[in-house]
């Protein structure tokens, strides 16, 4: 049986509320298979979400890894290209670490790439009316250290990850939104397209600056 681990994150920084999270809870009570789907809700903390991660890779052997974060200010799905092994917090977590030019993981590649179909996904997200994007900076702050960390501990795996924006009615003034069903669609197509295309796709998806 192919399984799938879907993971989202809990809110930080004094939100309320984290769209990753609660899409990927929606996108688990309307699965229907016939894969077998894991998901859970990360920890916003280096040493727990990455340690939550690899237990759970660690307990599932999923062949196909999406984790999802939030990233308040976008306008789209970001489906992310590229995991850089740097820590360098912003803002502290919720355990209060804040740690500073650090490596997500220690003696590992400078960076990594997705193994999604990046392009693939972007395009059938947009295809179903919900804006989205291939992203080439996932920050560097727990969401990227996670993504880091699904591709050092699941090297041969598929997997990768998606930014969200803010769910309407969630974002701070201003702040770009989409509603949560739409979010919860786009993280499920990420999924079914991981699953079905073993190729991405050949077409331009880079960007100028």
């Amino acid at each position: 049986m192919t399984t799938v681990l879907l993971t989202g994150f809990e809110p930080f920084g004094g939100d309320a509320a984290n769209p990753s999270g609660e899409a990927v809870r929606l996108v688990a009570a309307s699965w229907a298979g016939p894969e077998t789907l894991i998901t859970d809700v990360l920890p916003v903390t280096f040493a727990g979400a990455a340690a939550r991660m690899r237990q759970l890779i660690a307990a599932h052997s999923p062949d196909v890894i999406v984790a999802a974060g939030l990233a308040g200010g976008r306008r789209a799905i970001g489906v992310e290209r590229i995991a850089v092994n740097l820590v360098d917090a912003r803002i502290p977590d919720n355990d209060g670490a804040q740690p500073i030019d650090e490596p997500s993981v220690a003696g590992a590649e400078n960076a990594l790439f997705s193994t999604l179909p990046v392009k693939a996904i972007a395009a059938a997200i947009g295809a179903a009316g919900i804006p989205a994007e291939v992203s080439h900076t996932a920050g560097t702050f727990v969401c990227n250290h996670v993504f880091f960390t699904v591709r050092d501990a699941a090297p041969i795996v598929r997997g990768g990850f998606v930014h969200v924006p803010w769910a309407a009615g969630q974002g701070r003034q201003g702040d770009p939104e989409l509603p949560l069903g739409d979010i919860a669609r786009a993280l499920e197509i990420a999924v079914r397209v991981s699953l079905d295309e073993t190729r991405d796709l050949a077409a331009p998806g880079g960007s100028i600056h």
